[in-house]
């Protein structure tokens, strides 16, 4: 329960729920009992009018006591009728009030959830899959309502009928509650156990499932490599080996299920015979009248759910405690990217970084080294480098993704985690490496960085990013969803929605990570002419491999292992004869070649 105390707060904030659906408990479980007592009225009378009746056989007073008995017998059952229909509209309120309780925590925990979420920095999903985090705010989630929702709302009937019928029982006759309720302690242990029997299967259920839908989706996105190498019947088969893996195991869980159900009513049926047994000893030897046995049995059937409920609620909070206990790990992850002075104010462009040295801190890999140089506001740098040498890094620390192990990184002059973060990523604009698109149309995937973004703008940026006429070929032109991150278009229509989204939010800073890797050479120049117009005004970083992106750049910074190998124009590296050179000279001889 120690995990479960951190809901403690909802149950706070919605109290007035809590307690209004505890009153309708209570009204329904009185109306739940009045049945029974003008039950037991009622074949108390059947018994004595009929003696009555008898007496006064073949004497006129037969009629009006027939009359009688008749009139009281049909008062107790519109009684009856009327206790039962309003136990179920306090019941109507009891679950509109409990349930939807758990229902509006569920909501609030799941938006506390996904805040956090967006809250934690690019490491923490560096180290967790995507499929664990999507199961924590879902199955996680669901498995803690039930705790506030059926858990709560059974427990509290549970208690509260207990202590109102129990009592009850035992002022009418001591010796038959005894006999009667002998059952209900081992059907609730039955019931436990058979429902961690269930929860065990249902687990496994689960994995062999999330393991066929994993199964399939990947077979569905990679359906045509399937088909190119021709793999359809091994794929088939591969199909059939899990979902028989599922089959086994469902039957397995039916099995369990189809005994559980007759063991319930085994279990009632035994209770119910002990009270009708024992109660007619009890009426023979004159203590009770027949009515009680009655009455008694109705109690026992009342009892039933909520004592079978127990093993059920049991294996809710333990299932809700392990699942808040998952929750509660990342809750307790927090940010170490907090600003320390929330500076909120327009950027002029100048970067500086001084001696930075930056080490991932999930994998160890020291990815820069001594790294020092300035970019003045309005200027253009080239970042080139082959793989793994750190370029992207560069950009991930001025995002602010990342903070730096050691040495400075400011923004106009002043330190970088000085800035409100919001304040900062707003005006920056990023094209990473890794294009993603939304599943949404075209027009909604530039206008992200503004959803406000009125339609010239939208235009523009698609014209800066040589994508207006590819645009027009397309059936909804803007409107044309792109499909799930973007497979509807190709690998440079992607890119080119990156670099209008990018720059269609007008940043002071752009940062383009190697943003034209997709792009044929002509389109790359087209874009490239472009991005000369875009870049005025705006300091600019081109961290890409391919030389031709660099001639943009006032300057160009060669990294090599983390570390700054070569800088200058150009012109001048080309005449140092270094790195940079033999880059260029590579790129060219493969170009003449294509």
């Amino acid at each position: 329960m120690s995990d479960l105390a951190y809901l403690n707060k909802y149950l706070f904030k919605y109290k007035y729920q809590l307690i209004l659906g505890t009153l309708f408990i209570i009204i329904a479980n009185s109306f739940s009992i009045m049945p029974a007592v003008l039950v037991r009225y009622s074949f108390d009378l059947l018994r004595s009018n009929y003696t009555l009746f008898a007496l006064f056989d073949g004497f006129y007073l037969q009629n009006d006591t027939y009359a009688l008995f008749a009139k009281s017998i049909c008062v107790l059952g519109i009684l009856i009728l009327i206790t039962a229909l309003l136990r179920g509209v306090f019941m109507f309120f009891m679950r509109q009030t409990i349930i939807v309780m758990s229902r509006l925590i569920e909501y609030d925990l799941k938006n506390e959830i996904f805040e956090h979420y967006q809250s934690l920095p690019l490491s923490f999903y560096r180290k967790n899959n995507t499929g664990d985090l999507m199961n924590r705010i879902s199955e996680d989630v669901s498995k803690v309502r039930m705790y506030f929702g059926p858990a709560i709302m059974y427990g509290i009937t549970l208690f509260t009928l207990f202590l109102m019928v129990i009592p009850f029982m035992f002022s009418i006759n001591f010796k038959l509650t005894i006999y009667s309720l002998i059952p209900l302690p081992i059907l609730s242990i039955s019931i436990y156990l058979v429902n961690n029997i269930i929860h065990k299967h249902s687990e496994k259920i689960q994995e062999s499932l999330s393991n066929l839908s994993t199964f399939v989706q990947e077979a569905f996105s990679g359906i045509r490599v399937i088909k190119a190498f021709d793999r359809e019947e091994d794929v088939n088969t591969q199909f059939e080996k899990e979902s028989t893996d599922y089959k086994n195991k469902a039957l397995k869980l039916t099995f369990v299920q189809a005994v559980f159900f007759p063991l319930i009513m085994s279990l009632i049926g035994l209770s119910v015979i002990l009270t009708v047994y024992i109660g007619g000893i009890e009426v023979f030897n004159g203590n009770i009248s027949t009515g009680i046995i009655a009455e008694f049995i109705i109690y026992i059937n009342l009892l039933t759910w909520p004592v079978a409920a127990l093993g059920w609620i049991t294996s809710i909070i333990q299932q809700a405690a392990a699942s808040q206990k998952r929750i509660n790990e990342f809750l307790k992850t927090k940010t170490d990217i907090i600003s320390t002075n929330n500076l909120v104010e327009k950027l002029v462009g100048s970067i500086e970084f001084k001696n930075v040295y930056f080490t991932y801190p999930d994998s160890g890999i020291h990815a820069l080294k001594n790294i020092s140089f300035k970019v003045n506001p309005g200027e253009s740098v080239a970042i080139i480098g082959n793989t793994g040498s750190g370029k992207s890094t560069l950009a991930n620390l001025i995002c602010r993704m990342y903070d730096i192990s050691s040495g400075s990184l400011k923004i106009d002059e002043k330190s970088i985690q000085k800035y409100d973060l919001s304040c900062l990523r707003s005006q920056i604009g990023f094209v990473p490496q890794d294009v993603f698109l939304f599943s949404d149309s075209i027009r909604n995937n530039i206008a992200f960085g503004n959803p406000e973004m009125n339609e010239g703008k939208i235009i523009q940026a698609a014209m800066d990013a040589d994508l207006l006429d590819n645009i027009g070929d397309l059936p909804n032109g803007f409107d044309t969803q792109v499909g799930e991150r973007g497979i509807t278009l190709s690998g440079g229509q992607k890119q080119r929605v990156s670099i209008a989204r990018a720059v269609a939010r007008e940043p002071k800073i752009l940062i383009l990570d190697d943003a034209l890797s997709a792009v044929d050479t002509k389109t790359e120049n087209t874009i490239l002419e472009a991005m000369t117009k875009i870049m005025k005004g705006r300091t600019s970083l081109i961290i890409s491999h391919r030389v031709s992106s660099a001639k943009l750049a006032t300057k160009i910074i060669v990294l090599q292992n983390g570390l700054i190998v070569e800088q200058g124009s150009h012109e001048s590296l080309l005449e140092k004869d270094g790195i940079y050179k033999a880059i260029y000279n590579k790129q060219l001889d493969q170009d003449k070649k294509n």
